[in-house]
């Protein structure tokens, strides 16, 4: 089975679609992946790692309202994100990623494992967010939701729709 990455590299290239995104928890973990395959400058316009609020709000655009009422970590947050980092990049798709990867830092109600990750369309006009909760250690949280949110991608690239996710 191809990688993710290489799937929607060689899927992008083919379309000439164009893709960006923000990330929290996996820390520039997708760009890594998407920048590991030969072509992907064709696709690949950039990332935004915004592993603090400042960043998240001042460069992506996320409302501080947003920040304040629900936190980084939630599905409004995530969907500012993929947003904002579409728009800054001038892509015509988007992911991001926000989460609590462990072994600290999580809470009763956010738990560590518990990650928001939403995919954007410019073409759709809309943007997808799942609620996910993954097992493991850091790193294995880290490569779960990346390899999640590549798939994000590709479902959206293909139907415009990502089957189990919330529309916003």
């Amino acid at each position: 089975m191809e990688a993710a990455e290489k799937t929607l590299v060689n899927a992008f290239v083919r379309a000439k679609k164009t893709f960006s995104c923000a990330e929290s928890c996996t820390g520039g973990l997708i760009s890594k992946k998407i920048t590991d395959v030969s072509g992907a400058s064709e696709m690949f316009l950039g990332g935004v790692v915004s592993y603090a609020n400042d960043v998240k709000a001042h460069v992506l655009g996320v409302s501080e309202e947003a920040l304040k009422t629900v936190g980084a970590v939630s599905k409004e947050v995530a969907a500012q994100m993929a947003l904002g980092v579409m728009k800054l990049m001038s892509s015509d798709y988007a992911v991001s990623v926000t989460g609590i990867a462990g072994p600290g830092g999580g809470t009763d109600k956010k738990p560590v494992g518990l990650v928001y990750i939403a995919a954007a369309s410019k073409e759709h006009s809309l943007v997808y967010v799942t609620e996910n909760h993954f097992s493991g250690s850091r790193e294995e949280v880290r490569e779960k939701t990346a390899i999640r949110a590549l798939n994000m991608a590709m479902e959206i690239f293909e139907s415009g729709k990502i089957s189990g996710a919330l529309e916003m």
